[in-house]
């Protein structure tokens, strides 16, 4: 395969600072929340409907209910619904940027290559075996970043557990930093290019 040079726009970009990575991190993370946590209020509490002691004459406290939130058992205030949403907004603009400065990265600690097509005709796992060890693949966490995915390629890969396949505008800074190693191929490559650097208004 002829010598590839790569969008200095996309792969090339100076990382001043992490703080829009740690942004864009986060908010990955926080798409995938789930607000399962849920407590009960007073009013959703069973019981309590009967006054535990007669409000004058007992030297205690006034009380109308064992559900008060100060009471065991009782309700909590200020509990979690079930409907909290944790996202975190995050411009197109932004997102760009930042998968620039995780390509950037990963590309000058030199775990990022660009590597000829995948395109299996059989679904079988030990081509998509022999694709990795021919490109120097090992033990690592490789993204492996494609085009399109097709059948092939997807029947091939489900089965290793070390690497990831996506297509190209489904990149994410999560992703890009979280592997050892990225395979970017031939037919991707102007296909990301395309994509983040065509955004002027993001480019740095």
């Amino acid at each position: 395969m002829a010598e590839i040079k790569l969008d200095k726009n996309v792969f090339g970009v100076k990382v001043e600072n992490h703080e829009l990575l740690k942004v864009a991190y986060n908010a990955y993370l926080a798409e995938s929340r789930m607000a399962n946590a849920k407590t009960l209020k007073r009013g959703e509490v069973r019981g309590g409907g009967k006054k535990p002691w007669k409000q004058k004459g007992t030297g205690r406290a006034r009380f109308g209910s064992t559900r008060n939130p100060i009471w065991r058992g009782g309700g909590i205030a200020f509990g979690p619904t079930g409907e909290q949403n944790y996202k975190l907004k995050l411009s197109k603009t932004a997102k760009k940027v930042a998968l620039r400065q995780a390509l950037s990265l990963q590309n000058t600690a030199k775990k990022l290559a660009v590597v000829a097509d995948f395109a299996p005709k059989e679904m079988k796992t030990k081509l998509a075996l022999k694709f990795l060890a021919d490109n120097g693949v090992k033990d690592e966490n490789v993204l492996l970043v494609v085009a399109e995915k097709t059948d092939e390629i997807v029947r091939s890969t489900d089965n290793i557990a070390n690497l990831q396949v996506v297509r190209a505008t489904y990149l994410t800074v999560f992703d890009i930093l979280n592997a050892d190693k990225i395979l970017i191929t031939e037919s991707a490559l102007p296909v990301v290019a395309e994509w983040l650097a065509g955004d002027k208004e993001g480019k740095k």
